[in-house]
């Protein structure tokens, strides 16, 4: 049967979406576009002033936000998380989770320390599927859900110095079709986005520490230049609407060209 408007699919009216690490970058830039797609937006991250912040900003162009601060390298925050999830979703939304919480690490291999790969470990994986477990349960309860996991194009491709996060990136992309495995016969949809490199200030930072290696990068991507934050709103709204109710299990590739 068609929709009337077939870009009514798209709309996030119904949505409560969560989103860690929103009080930058990418994170922040999805808050902003699903709430003005219609979605009550709850932004998650360890800086509460930061999420305020954005929040104020979310509230007076006219959309809805919450704010819940918490550490996703730590289970009883997650666990705190997905309380204030269960008491603040109202009858008519949906949940969709967005696992957006990371950091870029680039060290030689025979550099790593015990403490990098720990902490990369767990911001990335564990973090990722802690959450995904106890607001998942949430979304099981109710029968419908999405989660969009950030996997990254270094889950395909390598370069130096990335042994450790193209590690931590692949087990993502590998995560998110296990649990849509397990998942999807109760309604909830697991998907992943994996973005090629892209500005956000910190990763700005990083480029211009090293402008050569950031040349090279570039030179691998088809489309000629780094992706900006916008760039993977597209497929974030895609995966979080019930245009993509049909959609589980897979990664997305938003990198102009970078992995193939």
């Amino acid at each position: 049967m068609l929709l009337s408007n077939p870009l009514d699919s798209f709309r996030l009216d119904d949505r409560l979406i969560v989103i860690t690490g929103a009080s930058e970058g990418i994170g922040r830039t999805f808050a902003e576009a699903f709430s003005k797609c219609g979605a009550r937006v709850v932004l998650v991250a360890r800086r509460q002033h930061k999420l305020e912040e954005i929040a104020r900003a979310i509230i007076n162009a006219g959309g809805r936000a919450e704010v819940i601060p918490a550490d996703i390298m730590n289970l009883s925050d997650i666990q705190s998380l997905a309380d204030s999830v269960a008491n603040l979703i109202e009858s008519n939304e949906r949940i969709v989770l967005v696992n957006n919480a990371g950091l870029g690490f680039s060290k030689m291999a025979l550099e790593v320390t015990e403490a990098d790969w720990d902490g990369q470990i767990d911001l990335h994986v564990k973090g990722t599927f802690f959450c995904s477990q106890r607001i998942g349960a949430l979304m099981l309860e109710r029968g419908y859900g999405k989660i969009i996991n950030m996997s990254s194009a270094w889950a395909e491709s390598t370069d130096v110095g990335k042994s450790v996060y193209c590690t931590a990136k692949a087990a993502i992309k590998h995560m998110t079709a296990a649990l849509s495995t397990e998942w999807a016969p109760q309604g909830v949809r697991v998907n992943a986005l994996a973005p090629s490199t892209t500005l956000t200030d910190f990763v700005k930072g990083t480029m211009g520490a090293n402008p050569d290696r950031a040349q090279r990068l570039k030179d691998r991507v088809k489309l000629g230049r780094f992706a900006e934050p916008v760039d993977v709103v597209g497929a974030a709204v895609f995966l979080a609407s019930s245009a993509s109710d049909f959609f589980t299990g897979q990664t997305l590739f938003v990198d102009g060209g970078f992995t193939t």
